[in-house]
């Protein structure tokens, strides 16, 4: 997959991991060091959002999700901000863990890695049994999330776990 940036033309390194598939857990460390891990089924829906860096736009972005999430009454979501390397400054977002890939595991396993070594600008939903609900992986770094449509698909991540199985 072919992915721009400005005027330069970047691939993912591997195929993204697609919708229906498990999720894996990895971990994550913070800029303090501390280590937490995402993925895979940890009983809540989670919000996973990997960006080559952190601007203004990002943020802003970022914020309006939150925002969104709290008017829609869809709480009780992980929510996690991952960059390639420490080298990216956080933006600091109340009830985010945010961290960075520091073992390549993340980018590695759901396929997010760029040719240049940093993560696609990507936002993934796992249902809270651990499998992919939703991706969306930007051909244009510079592009927003469609917010909008990730709104829905969390909504419908909520409500489709019974917690009782596919016999249930």
């Amino acid at each position: 997959m072919e992915i721009t940036y400005n005027t330069t033309l970047l691939e993912l390194e591997d195929m993204p991991l697609d919708v229906g598939y498990a999720s894996e857990r990895v971990d994550i460390k913070s800029s303090t060091g501390e280590t937490f891990r995402i993925g895979g089924q940890n009983g809540s829906t989670q919000l996973i959002i990997t960006l080559p860096f952190i601007d203004d736009n990002c943020i802003a972005q970022l914020k309006e999700m939150d925002s969104l999430l709290t008017i829609n009454a869809l709480g009780g979501i992980t929510k996690a901000l991952v960059v390639a390397t420490d080298k990216n400054a956080m933006p600091l977002l109340e009830e985010w863990l945010e961290g960075f890939d520091y073992d390549e595991a993340f980018g590695d396993y759901y396929g997010v890695r760029l040719s240049n070594k940093e993560l696609a600008k990507s936002l993934f939903i796992i249902s809270k049994d651990g499998a992919v609900f939703y991706h969306e992986i930007l051909n244009d770094l510079n592009d927003p999330f469609s917010l909008d449509k990730a709104l829905v698909k969390i909504a419908a991540a909520q409500s489709c776990y019974t917690g009782k199985g596919c016999h249930g």
